[in-house]
């Protein structure tokens, strides 16, 4: 199940993470946390869902269906994240992927300020994953970003915050891209050749799904995050011009001539 706002353009939010799960073979389900309206290049407009309807939606899902898995995208606002957090515990999940969705790639900021202190306290601690970017991590930590010590530094920083791993993505920096996993204990590093595009809307979105997708049928952390940094490269190398900004991925490039 993702738990995230919609993206009226496709390319990422809720349209992103039930493409990916489809893609790699999960059947997926969407709780709507905000309604954007968003293209390629901005965000125009945002709607946020009622925190009882956000919660309606939860336990919907997961009283017939249930979630091996759950990803959450966007949350926006202190009260959102404090009532997906509760719903989490009250449910029981245990393979919960975080992605700590701060700013669209436009730029334009999806998660007010005074969130990302409910993200640290009550999110995180119940994290099987968390996929932020180097940005996002600067957020959640405080702290600068800029080489490969801070990088580490941040993942220690982010473990101290109670979740079990984290996945520090390396697509901000120079050179190849490369995410640094650490669950605690080992450092592991998954690095692809940097591809030249501007089809990169929906990035995060997509490779957090993926991750989630891979710990629902079975997958180990590391091994899900093998599998989703490959999905993402190739469905990057894949996309196609849409729209005048950044454009989506190609979510279903295994499938499409």
């Amino acid at each position: 199940m993702t738990i995230a706002g919609s993206d009226s353009g496709g390319g990422a939010g809720i349209q992103a993470d039930l493409k990916t799960f489809s893609a790699l073979g999960v059947f997926g389900t969407s709780t709507l946390t905000a309604i954007t309206a968003q293209n390629t290049v901005g965000v125009i407009a945002v709607h946020e869902i009622p925190t009882d309807v956000i919660v309606a939606q939860i336990d919907a899902v997961v009283s017939d269906i249930g979630a091996d898995a759950v990803k959450t995208g966007m949350l926006s606002s202190s009260p959102i994240v404090a009532t997906v957090a509760d719903a989490v515990r009250r449910h029981g999940i245990s393979n919960l992927v975080v992605d700590p969705v701060m700013v669209a790639k436009s730029g334009d900021r999806l998660l007010r300020e005074e969130a990302i202190a409910t993200i640290r306290s009550e999110l995180i601690p119940l994290a099987k994953v968390v996929t932020p970017n180097i940005p996002e991590a600067e957020d959640l930590t405080g702290q600068s970003i800029e080489s490969d010590d801070d990088v580490r530094r941040a993942a220690v920083a982010i473990i101290g915050m109670g979740a079990k791993s984290v996945v520090i993505k390396g697509g901000h920096r120079e050179g190849p891209p490369t995410d640094v996993l650490y669950d605690g204990e080992e450092f592991l590093e998954f690095t692809t050749e940097r591809i030249p595009s501007t089809n990169t809307h929906g990035t995060g979105c997509t490779f957090a799904s993926a991750v989630a997708a891979g710990l629902a049928y079975g997958l180990e952390t590391p091994a899900a995050v093998r599998q989703a940094k490959d999905y993402v490269t190739a469905a990057i190398s894949a996309a196609y011009p849409i729209g005048q900004g950044h454009g989506p991925l190609h979510h279903f490039h295994a499938f499409w001539r």
